[in-house]
């Protein structure tokens, strides 16, 4: 067997009841949603397992409540003794990360990814600024489709790219829709408006990123033992301050999630695990390469499914 990477998803993921069964089995697990609840002076765990939706679904509470619940889950199947030697997160998966590789404490983990939450809540007014995905488009002809856009007065940048043919614009309300116009017009076979509360990773989310500079002075970040694959870059990152210019950058930078899959196979990862809720990431990269292994992990049942897997593998 080559090299495993363990993958953590971001916002979109969350569903109320998350976790829930994992925390009822398991004192540990549990203990991570009370040192949440701790933090954050709330209980965070009552939204998480009872909701409602709608409130859990807010940037300022998924964001949280995403990382919580996914390192609970870490920390279940981390019993199995199965080891990662790379981990990466989409957007603010990529915390998820940075705590299972020891870079962030858990605390500070939460902490960091409220305030960031509140932050980017914070730097467009709401119903300003947007997402749209754009299905059947190359980033090349998408970018030079923005670059215009933008360059005619209205914000507008590629935010995610996650597979090929699937890449997700944000910016502007105003800008979105005049490049979702033209990006049809260039071939694109659909353009999807997303239901979100701001234009993530774009320039419009620079002064979030300004104020969130501040918070990563408050926390301790240590050098990763792990190496992280970063969305800004697609490369591995393990030194404290690369890890906290990277997370400033990746406010306002797109996630490039198809070139970090490409990049963790071309290093030798033939197994990818999705620890957390849902199988968002999963179904990404078995759009990147059908030739890897990709199981997905989010409560006991799946948990066993995997470790059972992967020791047919080993045998």
């Amino acid at each position: 067997m080559g090299k495993i990477a363990f993958m953590f998803p971001g916002q979109g993921s969350q569903t109320v009841g998350m976790g829930k069964s994992l925390a009822d089995a398991d004192n540990t697990v549990k203990s991570y949603f009370d040192q949440a609840d701790e933090k954050l002076n709330f209980s965070l765990s009552n939204l998480i397992f009872e909701g409602p939706q709608e409130e859990l679904t807010l940037t300022t509470n998924a964001q949280p409540a995403l990382l919580t619940t996914s390192i609970a889950i870490l920390e279940f199947f981390k019993q199995s003794g199965i080891k990662p030697d790379y981990v990466a997160g989409h957007s603010l998966g990529e915390y998820t990360a940075l705590v299972a590789a020891g870079a962030i404490s858990f605390e500070d983990g939460v902490y960091a990814v409220r305030k960031r939450g509140e932050y980017m809540e914070e730097a467009v007014p709401n119903g300003e600024g947007t997402m749209a995905a754009v299905l059947g488009l190359d980033r090349d002809t998408l970018k030079a489709v923005t670059d215009e856009v933008t360059n005619g007065g209205n914000s507008v940048q590629l935010a995610n790219l996650n597979c090929p043919g699937q890449i997700v614009i944000s910016g502007s309300k105003q800008g979105v829709e005049i490049a979702s116009v033209k990006a049809k017009d260039a071939g694109a076979k659909r353009v999807m408006p997303l239901v979100v509360s701001g234009p993530f990773h774009s320039e419009l989310m620079k002064p979030a990123a300004e104020k969130f500079r501040n918070i990563l002075e408050e926390i301790q970040v240590n050098d990763a033992e792990i190496p992280v694959i970063a969305n800004v870059t697609a490369a591995e990152l393990t030194s404290a301050d690369e890890i906290k210019e990277k997370l400033i950058q990746q406010l306002y930078s797109p996630v490039l999630w198809e070139d970090s899959v490409q990049k963790m196979i071309s290093l030798g990862v033939d197994t990818f695990i999705e620890i957390g809720p849902g199988k968002v990431l999963s179904g990404l990269v078995k759009k990147i390469d059908k030739n890897v292994k990709i199981f997905a992990v989010s409560d006991q049942e799946t948990c066993s499914a995997v470790i059972e897997s992967l020791k047919e593998e080993t045998q």
